[in-house]
């Protein structure tokens, strides 16, 4: 078993070492995570240069060398060579650079997960490398059940979390509340009727525990 983990990768230097369509997927998912992002590779498309238009991506047109990886906290290899992949893992292993090998699971660190995002809530599903489609599969069918309102409410959860804190100082109580509005109850009233009588609810659950 891995251990799971969401990695913070803002201001972060990752290295995507290949331009195809496989890095290129690897290329927006670290954009929209903010990390300070370099694509190496021999040509770079035009066409994935246009998708990448005001960000700050460096990309270097060259063959790969393990300088590149310096400095480094994640990578990943999605050449089309076997075996410049294999080279580029291991230079990771002896930089200490977290690195992917698109479709090798057995030369990852780490493997990506299918991504459900509803604003700031995020769920992963992941096989472990042995079966991406199968996570793909299983993703599109969490769609279904995980919908917007669930990011949205999310947003309005962490406002009354604040509040909590603010309002309750006994931590027992506190943690009951937040365990409530956490809830299905809670998540009904804000779909059906929005943030307000969302609000105007958790108001009174904090007002009933003061009694």
């Amino acid at each position: 078993m891995k251990y799971p983990i969401f990695l913070n990768l803002e201001s972060k230097r990752a290295v995507v070492i290949g331009a195809g369509s496989v890095a290129a997927r690897k290329i927006l998912g670290l954009l929209d995570a903010k990390a300070r992002l370099v694509v190496v590779a021999e040509h770079i498309d035009d066409a994935l240069k246009a998708r990448c238009k005001n960000t700050d991506i460096e990309f270097v047109e060259a063959k790969y060398s393990n300088d590149h990886l310096v400095g480094a906290t994640i990578a990943f290899a999605a050449t089309n060579d076997r075996k410049i992949n294999e080279q580029i893992y291991k230079d990771c292993q002896q930089l200490e650079v977290l690195c992917n090998v698109a479709d090798e699971p057995d030369l990852c660190d780490f493997y990506v997960p299918a991504i459900i995002k509803r604003d700031s809530l995020q769920v992963a599903v992941c096989t472990e490398g042995n079966c991406p489609a199968y996570a793909g599969h299983l993703r599109r069918k969490l769609e279904e059940v995980i919908t917007e309102d669930h990011g949205r409410f999310l947003t309005e959860l962490e406002k009354l979390r604040q509040e909590v804190f603010n309002l309750v100082s006994n931590e027992d109580k506190r943690r009951t509340i937040l365990g409530t509005l956490a809830g299905d109850e809670a998540f009904e009233v804000f779909k059906k009727n929005g943030p307000k009588a969302l609000g105007d609810w958790a108001e009174k659950i904090i007002s009933e525990s003061e009694d």
